[in-house]
């Protein structure tokens, strides 16, 4: 059976200001069972309401192995585990069983979401318009926006050498990444997270400055330069590249910064005004 692999969107799937999961698998999306149940109920125990959902409705409860299939997805505490996914046909009879007014404008938003990587396989453009207007409605500049894909560019690259060089997609990844974070910035990602008042699940780079895009860029193109120039394979092998490209853009931080007399690296974020304030303080 091939290994589900965790589904790495550059933008998240969001219903009204809030994040579905979503996994590619077996050539479509599956989407969290738990996520949609959350933004339909509203309810505080999302487990108690699924078990009680069941027990109301006993054709869905016996059909709930065929209509949930478990695989690995980033749970809201950071951590790789196993949840119940479902595609779209099985989201539908879900839904079904869910008294909620939000239930119509949902199944439109579902459909329309699960769509969304066929049609970037047939038109990549339309990926990137799509980052690109969800940036835009987040208030990013033209600029930002382009240096935010550029940058996403150069991550492809590398992430494209270290999968035909042996390194294993998400924990390895994960860990070359933060070698290279923690060598150019001082912090490591999560730790980088914090200083911007982030939650573990957030993705840094939505939240950097031009400055720190910049040199994540040129660490990560260091990295993977080095890395071909020397044939790394494998995690270990790939650990010295990570460190010596991330070091190059701690040299290149430095000279800017003492210069300039401002920090690269700092708590600056797009949350909303209000969130990121209670999150800060």
């Amino acid at each position: 059976m091939k290994k589900p692999q965790i589904q790495k969107n550059i933008v998240p799937a969001i219903f009204e200001a809030t994040e579905v999961r979503r996994v590619w698998h077996d050539e479509q999306w599956y989407f969290a069972v738990s996520d949609v149940v959350r933004v339909l109920s509203e309810s505080k125990d999302v487990k108690q309401y699924i078990k009680k959902m069941r027990t109301r409705d006993p054709e869905l409860s016996v059909n709930w192995g065929t209509i949930c299939t478990p695989l690995d997805v980033v749970a809201r505490d950071g951590k790789k585990r196993v949840e119940n996914m479902s595609n779209l046909q099985g989201m539908f009879r879900i839904i079904q069983s869910i008294s909620s007014p939000k239930a119509e404008p949902f199944k439109q938003w579902l459909a329309k979401v699960g769509q969304e990587r066929i049609d970037e396989m047939v038109n990549p453009e339309i990926a990137l318009n799509r980052s690109r207007e969800y940036w835009k409605k987040h208030g990013r500049s033209d600029k930002w926006i382009q240096q935010r894909m550029m940058g996403q560019e150069t991550r492809n690259k590398l992430t494209d050498y270290w999968k035909s060089a042996g390194v294993e997609e998400g924990k390895e990844y994960a860990i070359l990444t933060n070698i290279i974070h923690q060598e150019w910035s001082g912090l490591g990602v999560q730790d980088h997270k914090k200083l911007k008042g982030l939650g573990k699940t957030a993705n840094v780079r939505d939240h950097m400055s031009e400055a720190e895009l910049i040199f994540t860029a040129l660490a990560e193109l260091s990295t993977r330069q080095i890395a071909e120039n020397t044939e790394a394979k494998g995690l270990e092998e790939n650990k010295i590249p990570a460190q010596k490209g991330g070091k190059i853009a701690k040299d290149a931080r430095l000279a800017l910064e003492e210069k300039t007399g401002r920090k690269v690296v700092t708590g600056e974020n797009y949350l909303p005004a209000q969130k990121s304030k209670k999150k800060l303080k």
